[in-house]
């Protein structure tokens, strides 16, 4: 399909948050479609969806259904991923995948388009999306480490229930409710599905995403570990982290601790670089108040960043806060970036 005509686009799991938030940023980017594909479960099979005041019917997600799509958006899952974007390769669709399925793959691109974008070339048919927490940090290293270098990165996260699914936002509104009106209620998805116990997550802070790997770190912060160094060519950069789900809805925050290769860098020079890089927002006056809060980021595209000084001790080391709507850059909003970028370098034709 050529460039001027729009491009076949499949969206997998359209009926889920993500996908809904995909559909929207393909509207309001003006990502040229000259046909949309809506695919999800057997489950959701049927639904009909209103986009851009057409009603489209959803459809089951089989191999099949990749038949003449150029670009294939997957944000239903792992096992759906793992199953269906070999199959959508085949049939000649380039994957954008919103899963952890592929992002550690040795032959699969882990793309950020404001940090490596020229891994787009290396693509095999499936290019992977990194984890949502991961997006907003290596959006902000990668200027830093472009400019000053970049040795040790600490990263503590408060992240969004919303980032465990829509069931998850659900249990807060739910579990808040309960305990105002000084009613009972049953945890059932947090810290996550499948495991031997559930806490509540309403006024509380649960200091596990995901399972626990043998290490004692958790699959989200191995993620966040291995991603960064994926993601920003650097095998022998200090990655370490700590993830906490907090009782917000949207929008993941993180405090980072970050120590650079150069020690004359000033705070000042550090707040003037990152006002000046592509998808940040610098919002950092302390005498105003003025810093980053998941309740303003939501529904917005860039990351912000605020709280920047220098260590009290480490004369290369800096300390930060980020936050991202995690829905949005996190996921819907940088899968369709990834998409523009391969437009935009002749990839997809």
């Amino acid at each position: 399909m050529s460039q001027t005509n729009g491009f076949h686009v499949a969206v997998v799991g359209a009926t889920g948050a993500v996908g809904e938030q995909i559909l929207e940023t393909l509207t309001k980017r003006q990502f040229p479609i000259s046909k949309l594909t809506l695919l999800s479960s057997a489950r959701s099979a049927g639904k009909k969806i209103f986009h851009q005041g057409k009603e489209i019917i959803v459809e089951e997600a089989k191999p099949d259904s990749f038949t003449g799509v150029d670009i294939a958006l997957f944000s239903a899952g792992g096992s759906v991923s793992r199953e269906l974007a070999p199959e959508a390769v085949k049939r000649g669709a380039i994957v954008i995948d919103n899963t952890s399925a592929f992002r550690m793959a040795s032959d699969v691109p882990l793309v950020v388009p404001e940090v490596n974008e020229y891994e787009l070339h290396n693509h095999n048919g499936i290019i992977a999306n990194p984890n949502c927490s991961t997006i907003q940090m290596v959006v902000t290293l990668e200027p830093i480490r472009k400019q000053y270098g970049l040795k040790k990165v600490i990263v503590s996260t408060y992240q969004a229930v919303s980032g465990a699914g829509a069931a998850a936002i659900d249990e807060l509104n739910h579990q808040t409710q309960s305990i105002l009106n000084k009613q009972p209620f049953e945890p059932k998805i947090l810290p996550v599905k499948g495991a031997n116990k559930h806490y509540q997550i309403a006024f509380n802070a649960i200091p596990q995403i995901d399972q626990f790997e043998d290490n004692g770190y958790t699959f989200e912060e191995m993620k966040m570990i291995n991603e960064t160094k994926k993601i920003m060519s650097m095998p022998e950069l200090q990655v370490a982290a700590t993830c906490v789900r907090l009782p917000v809805a949207v929008g993941h925050s993180e405090s980072v601790y970050l120590e650079v290769e150069k020690t004359d860098v000033t705070a000042a020079d550090m707040k003037t670089l990152l006002s000046d890089a592509p998808g940040i927002t610098l919002q950092d006056n302390p005498e105003n108040q003025l810093y980053p809060m998941p309740a303003d980021c939501v529904g917005k595209s860039d990351v912000f960043v605020g709280r920047i000084r220098k260590d009290l001790d480490e004369a290369s080391g800096f300390h930060m806060w980020i936050v991202a709507d995690n829905l949005l850059k996190g996921a819907a909003l940088n899968s369709v970036q990834i998409a523009e970028s391969l437009v935009k370098l002749g990839l997809v034709k």
